[in-house]
């Protein structure tokens, strides 16, 4: 059958394209388990028409990058509580600045509208996604761009390490035997969210919603009934004011341990900048789905963090090493050992798993975006089969993976890194939008601009205080930040330079050269291989010559007697080396002994054995290897690989020579012998 002839040609993971014998039904059994395997693993291929049906409605949206900010809740008033508790074992007074707790979380709330309004708007002057990088780049330019992106970067590893992590403590705090296994169970809770991704932004809002609005229900179910228990039936014992409270202290003291326990709890905050980042996932309209997703990711997290603050304040719970604050509040409203309190805390360990989930739908898309920009390997832009952004789900997983380990699995170790890295990129977002505002003054810009200036100086006020409080731990990120941005700068300049050297100018017009060529084939010994790679040498040009680096000269001569009798015309050069070295002495042989003269192309014909398994790659190839690696960048030198297999490597094509020319090939060489 004639083959259609075709200058272009599309590729489906469903058609086959190369018929294998029967000789290789194993191999294709083999084949078709790996496929069933990743089938099941990852499933189907997805064709990039598909895109838009992996573009998620609100209601998933809102569970995958809503879930951070939502889980934070469960750690976010403990942090306040132990700021509080001690400033209060320094000042010598116990627990008697828990008072400021439910007054900082309602300040908290009102920072949280100000940064998502913030964001709201981020999301409706910058469409394409990408967050703060998109806003500072168009502000500020590319330093500060790099700097607010390398924040992002940050902040997400750290979402996913922080997140696991309490999740752990959750899981340690209703079963305490499996304290030991706290990283190994953060780990492996990396693990499933990152496969999971790896099915798909869509496939990963199936798995994450149903887990995200339990947690909701079950939250606001225990706030409702706690706070009903607190006010209606007087349970619990609340918190003494600082007015009632013995302790004496002055307005700036006051001030100073607000701002201390505001800063601490800022980290209920994290995640709000998901969605600004993520907005080219949401169904079209993009922009308009985004915003109101954020706002009622913002009610939601408002919510839920002042309730579960009141309850601590209501019960009196006081921070333990043991028992998390928000499963003290499970157990004073749900009863200890109830069913309600296993699960409640059940849900809270899943939200906080898949609070990482956040991240994983963010930090892709964020490293595609400088990708595209040239500030990224180019391959974190390529999407796999499954539409997702392949690489960037990997080195997020394994990132995070690392940091749980090194840190133990200690969320408030992680914490104040976490904390810095957030709060560096609101700052530099909202200081974007006071930018934004003044050079586009579109109508109602006074207030939008009054908004982010207040949020800009909030934020930058809290990152100075979580940087200087939690010294040494924060400031690992401000020397991480420099050096991730550095990188990035390495990256776009290694791309603008090649750019420059391959680019094309417009008008140019190339003619087929009129070089002559000249080949050169590194021979080791006479074997099956070298001979089809001179026999590819003399298809390319009548200039063939073999060269043969040796420490014995005698072999060498046994060599090249064998040689003009089998490749007669083929003039085979010895070069005898002392130091057992082979890849030097070929290339002052190429500089020194056969120069290249002007208007000729050198080719250098390599045989490479073609591996059947894979430690064949560690037994064959290691000179081809070398040697390739020492020829490329040669001026006017090209190298060819000519793969020489056994009979079972190839699928379907038989190299050997037929029957009869074997035959007589094989008399020929015992004749030789």
């Amino acid at each position: 059958m004639e083959r259609p002839q075709a200058e272009y040609f599309r590729y489906s993971s469903r058609d086959t394209l190369v018929a294998r014998p029967r000789a290789h039904e194993e191999k294709r059994t083999l084949g078709r388990a790996w496929a069933l395997g990743r089938r099941l693993l990852f499933g189907r291929p997805l064709a990039s028409e598909e895109e838009a049906d992996e573009r998620l409605p609100k209601k998933k949206a809102l569970a995958i990058f809503s879930s951070d900010a939502i889980s934070s809740s469960a750690y976010a008033t403990e942090e306040i509580l132990r700021a509080l508790v001690l400033a209060g074992a320094t000042a010598g007074v116990g627990t008697a600045y828990l008072g400021l707790a439910l007054p900082v979380s309602i300040g908290l709330a009102i920072l949280l509208g100000v940064v998502a309004l913030s964001y709201r708007m981020i999301v409706v002057a910058y469409p394409t996604g990408g967050g703060s990088y998109s806003v500072s780049k168009a502000s500020f330019g590319r330093m500060p761009s790099l700097v607010a992106a390398s924040a992002l970067l940050v902040g997400y590893v750290l979402t996913v390490a922080v997140s696991v992590s309490s999740a752990a403590d959750q899981i340690i705090s209703a079963v305490p035997a499996l304290a030991p296994f706290h990283a190994a169970l953060a780990v492996g809770a990396v693990l499933l969210i990152t496969l999971a991704n790896l099915r798909g932004v869509r496939e990963a809002g199936n798995i994450f919603a149903i887990p995200t609005y339990l947690f909701l229900g079950t939250a606001l179910l225990m706030i409702g009934l706690g706070a009903y228990q607190v006010l209606v039936e007087g349970a619990g014992a609340a918190y003494a004011s600082i007015s009632e409270t013995a302790v004496d202290l002055s307005s700036l003291a006051l001030v100073l341990l607000a701002v201390r326990a505001f800063s601490a709890g800022a980290v209920g905050l994290t995640g709000t900048e998901a969605i600004a980042t993520g907005v080219p996932a949401f169904q079209p309209p993009e922009a308009k789905n985004a915003a109101t997703t954020l706002a009622i990711m913002s009610v939601i997290l408002g919510t839920l963090f002042v309730g579960i603050t009141f309850l601590a304040h209501g019960f009196g719970i006081i921070p333990s090493a043991e028992v998390t604050v928000i499963a003290q509040a499970a157990e004073a409203v749900f009863g200890t050992g109830s069913l309600g309190f296993f699960l409640f805390l059940a849900f809270t360990t899943l939200i906080l798993m898949l609070a990482a989930n956040t991240s994983f739908a963010a930090f892709p898309v964020l490293a595609a975006v400088l990708a595209a920009d040239r500030f990224f390997p180019r391959s974190f832009a390529f999407r796999g089969e499954r539409l997702a952004y392949t690489l960037g789900i990997v080195v997020l997983g394994l990132l995070a993976s690392v940091l749980i380990v090194a840190f133990g699995g200690n969320t408030s170790a992680l914490i104040p890194l976490y904390a810095v890295a957030i709060f560096t990129d609101f700052t530099i977002s909202q200081s974007g939008m006071v930018r934004h505002w003044l050079r586009n003054k579109t109508a109602g810009w006074q207030p939008r601009l009054a908004v982010n200036a207040v949020g800009a100086l909030i934020t930058g006020i809290i990152l100075v205080s979580v940087t200087v409080s939690r010294a040494p731990e924060s400031l690992l990120v401000i020397v991480v930040l420099p050096i991730q941005v550095a990188v990035m700068w390495f990256i776009r300049r290694e791309y603008d330079t090649v750019s420059v050297e391959l680019e094309v100018e417009e008008g140019q017009v190339f003619v087929a050269p009129a070089k002559a060529k000249r080949v050169i084939v590194p021979v080791m010994d006479m074997t099956r291989a070298t001979i089809q790679s001179v026999q590819f040498g003399r298809s390319l040009s009548e200039d063939v010559k073999a060269v043969h680096i040796t420490a014995d000269a005698e072999a060498g001569e046994q060599l090249r007697e064998r040689w003009q009798r089998v490749l007669p015309g083929v003039p085979l050069v010895i070069v005898e080396t002392p130091y057992r070295s082979l890849v030097l002495p070929f290339l002052h042989y190429l500089d020194v002994m056969a120069p290249t003269p002007p208007d000729t192309i050198t080719i250098v014909v390599l045989p490479e054995y073609v591996p059947r398994h894979w430690w064949d790659r560690l037994l064959y190839n290691q000179l081809a290897a070398k040697l390739k690696r020492a020829i490329v960048g040669r001026p006017d030198t090209v190298v060819a690989d000519v793969p020489y297999g056994s009979e079972r490597t190839h699928r379907g094509m038989d190299l050997r020579l037929p029957r009869g020319r074997r035959q007589e090939e094989d008399e020929a060489s015992a004749s030789v012998e």
